[in-house]
């Protein structure tokens, strides 16, 4: 969580190098909150540019304690809070980070840098819905920031509050134009409502140059689902030609399964159904469950599901085999 500039690389090592060389300077009386404050912040840079953990988090560490001092008199008191918030989030401790953003808030309820910071940690330990109450408020004070609107959408989806996904994407027509984790959020949100515009959006995404299998999959599902089948069975070959052969998910044998479905169910007359269902069972499909369903579907004929059957059976047959191999 990176909200504020780093000071140069310059500062932070002089600021370090005074608490590292000189350590009575800040114990005096005659120290001031702002010195506290600048050597626990040189700290935080340093560790923030460390990238062994054990010397991070001892930056971390020795930044928390000069702040813990600064923090005690007003004059620091917020930007030190603050600090010690982003500390807490940077090491995890997600509860005691969003306890330091919210006292801050006790004092300063408009303060949008708390509020955000406050929201964001919400959303780690997965609070959506206090997450979703600061974002109302940082929404209601920059009525105009895509980004706050982006991560207020991303809590609504996560609350499955797809109406309100929409609602709040939809404010924002240039950045759907140019931003695609955006129109990919409100794609989805519109694919949940059942609107037929998220063909629309989700075509925009693969125009935009979107390669990602799993949003060309979900496209070519959308496709199926409203009935443009021959559509949905080019975008199903085209993902299945672009999958390599050890990727997961979606597989390239579940995809070569999905086009066997589509043509069987699709198209009762086809005879290419089964052939692909056969090729995708040779590449290593598998789903017991999934070829079952095929035979409770009405939409293929009975010729075809005497073929499933088969299909099954010889499955059947090869993991009995294998069991009993020595």
């Amino acid at each position: 969580m990176r909200i504020f500039s780093n000071p140069s690389a310059c500062f932070a090592l002089f600021l370090a190098a005074i608490a590292v060389f000189f350590p009575g300077c800040a114990s005096r009386a005659a120290a001031s909150a702002e010195e506290y404050y600048s050597i626990g912040m040189a700290y935080f840079q340093l560790a923030e540019a460390e990238s062994d953990a054990g010397r991070k988090s001892e930056k971390y560490r020795e930044a928390e304690k000069w702040l813990n001092r600064a923090r005690a008199a007003d004059k620091t008191r917020t930007a030190s809070e603050y600090n010690l918030g982003r500390i807490a989030f940077e090491t995890g401790r997600f509860d005691e980070a969003s306890d330091y953003f919210e006292r801050i808030l006790k004092t300063d309820p408009d303060n949008i840098m708390a509020l955000k910071a406050a929201a964001y940690c919400k959303i780690k330990t997965r609070d959506f819905e206090q997450a979703e109450s600061f974002y109302t408020r940082v929404l209601a004070l920059t009525p105009e920031s895509m980004d706050d609107g982006y991560n207020y959408a991303l809590v609504c989806y996560a609350m499955e509050k797809y109406e309100k996904t929409e609602e709040i994407l939809s404010k924002y027509p240039f950045a759907l134009s140019e931003n695609n984790d955006a129109l990919l959020l409100y794609a989805r949100s519109l694919s949940k409502l059942d609107r037929i515009e998220a063909v629309d959006s989700y075509a925009q995404l693969i125009a935009n140059g979107n390669t990602d299998s799993r949003v060309r999959y979900e496209y070519a599902l959308l496709l199926e689902r409203g009935e443009f089948f021959a559509k949905a069975l080019e975008e199903y070959r085209v993902l299945v030609n672009a999958i390599p052969a050890d990727q997961v998910e979606p597989s390239k044998a579940f995809i070569r399964f999905t086009i066997a479905r589509l043509l069987l169910t699709a198209d009762s007359e086809n005879t290419e159904g089964i052939g692909a269902l056969n090729t995708a069972v040779s590449e290593g499909f598998a789903d017991m469950d999934a070829l079952e369903a095929l035979l409770e579907d009405e939409r293929i004929v009975s010729s075809n599901k005497e073929e499933i059957r088969k299909i099954i059976g010889n499955i059947q047959n090869k993991d009995e085999e294998e069991k009993t191999e020595p």
